[in-house]
């Protein structure tokens, strides 16, 4: 009951007083508060919507700040491990091994493979790249063009090739041969480039070794 209820109330016991009338009043004015009660209703209100802009501002500072988070990690560039290295972690993945048969305990680190050697190398980069994501590091290309035939050619150059279709070799590697291709111009990559492995397995000592460009 609010104080100008209580005041009208206790005049009820006044013979002189319409009961009737003052019930009217109350009904009619009964939410009626002094301007102190008022002025107390009004802080109380500019309080919360203070606060409530307070919290809209910190949640919308929040919001800014996970978008640019969200942007940093998406710009920020995985890191780029061997083909091997990559292969030994979708393995690990797929339950087809653990970290502990990668061979990276090996005492003999000249014994390791290639992609173990690497890890011991790049530890931290390897542990992002199992945790985050990795790119995979695209190997150096090569072609290959035959030093003798090419200079026999006066219009084309002549580069080993292999075929990418189904012609292989009883042992299940590319037959090679040979595509032209004119002067000053490179064959298509995608059947005479070769990486330096593929080269390494193979005698070229006739051909000149030209690198592809990225």
């Amino acid at each position: 009951m609010t104080k100008f209820e209580e005041e009208f109330k206790a005049l009820t016991s006044w013979d002189w007083v319409n009961v009737g009338l003052i019930q009217k009043i109350l009904t009619k004015f009964g939410n009626w508060h002094s301007d102190e009660e008022f002025q107390i209703a009004e802080e109380i209100r500019g309080s919360f919507a203070l606060a409530n802009k307070n919290l809209i501002d910190v949640n919308t500072k929040l919001a800014e700040e996970i978008a640019n988070l969200k942007s940093q990690l998406q710009q920020q560039a995985l890191p780029v491990v061997p083909e091997c290295v990559a292969e030994q972690i979708e393995r690990v993945r797929n339950n087809n091994g653990t970290y502990t048969t990668l061979g990276l305990f090996d005492s003999n680190y000249d014994k390791k493979p290639d992609y173990a050697k690497w890890i011991e190398d790049n530890i931290n980069e390897f542990m992002v790249a199992c945790s985050v994501g990795y790119t995979v590091e695209k190997p150096q290309l090569f072609y290959l063009k035959h030093i003798d035939m090419s200079k026999r050619n006066s219009i084309n150059d002549l580069y080993l090739k292999k075929y990418i279709h189904a012609d292989l070799t009883e042992t299940g590697e590319h037959r090679l041969s040979h595509a032209m291709s004119a002067k000053g111009m490179y064959p298509p990559k995608d059947y005479c480039a070769f990486t330096q492995q593929e080269i390494d397995s193979m005698e070229t000592g006739s051909y000149e070794q030209i690198e592809v460009e990225k």
